[in-house]
């Protein structure tokens, strides 16, 4: 059975990958193992491969080269793998947690001032949609203002926090930006869903609003390092089609 993803075992998969680079069972420009095999390999499920993919690229020890593979880029002399980073899986695992319980206690203190603010941010998030390149800025007001609603100081204060975190942490960051790259953005449909259980100051659906959300967004972000995969597979489809019509033609 598959071990599944705890909270560092991709740290673990990760020095491990790091350990055999630097015996030079993997000399620089080399091509690791597909990500299946190491899965095989570790015995760990392929998202948690995936993660430590990334925590060794914002190293620097990897580069990934889409519909090409993983390649060593460089041997440094580390021992292991920096603790200090959280992956943007954990981190919204941790969002999850958090911030439906702080949505649920917005809407019972919320204020018709603030409903305004969180109605108008999401025409913003619509409209930082349809920008090319645009930034996410009105996301994470959102979030943040929802935290504001529920008067409590410690709260507002671990929401940004957590928001800090997802700007700040180089494996966060680097998989929210393979997530752009996808052509995946914040969801209006879901924002609204939340701003509307929050205007009828219902707890139990607000929660679940905010759950439901952030569960989307767990999804995209596993789906942003399986598109990479996609893409390769396509792209080894098409060269094999492209041989196979040359050798008919």
């Amino acid at each position: 059975m598959k071990a599944q993803a705890s909270p560092r075992l991709y740290k673990e998969v990760a020095a491990k990958l790091l350990q055999e680079i630097q015996s030079g069972n993997y000399a620089v420009g080399a091509r690791l193992p597909a990500e299946r095999d190491l899965a095989v390999a570790y015995d760990v499920s392929r998202p948690v491969i995936r993660e430590a993919i990334i925590a060794l690229e914002v190293q620097g020890l990897v580069d990934v080269r889409v519909g090409s593979g993983v390649y060593v880029h460089s041997v440094s002399g580390q021992k292991t793998i920096p603790a200090g980073d959280v992956s943007a899986i954990e981190l919204t695992e941790a969002r999850l947690l958090v911030e439906s319980e702080v949505a649920a206690l917005a809407a019972s203190q919320i204020t018709g001032d603030e409903l305004a603010e969180l109605e108008a941010l999401v025409r913003q998030i619509e409209q930082e949609n349809k920008t090319p390149g645009g930034k996410e800025e009105a996301d994470a007001d959102f979030h943040l203002a929802i935290a504001k609603a529920t008067k409590n100081s410690a709260l507002v204060e671990s929401v940004e926090r957590l928001w800090e975190l997802r700007n700040t942490s180089r494996e966060a960051v680097l998989l929210h930006e393979k997530a752009r790259h996808a052509n995946i953005k914040p969801v209006v449909d879901e924002h609204t869903a939340i701003l509307n259980a929050l205007r009828e100051n219902d707890p139990a659906a607000a929660r679940a609003a905010m759950r439901a959300h952030l569960l989307k967004v767990l999804d995209s972000l596993l789906f942003a390092t399986e598109q990479r995969a996609v893409d390769e597979a396509r792209r080894n489809v098409q060269a094999k089609r492209e041989r196979y019509s040359q050798l008919t033609a």
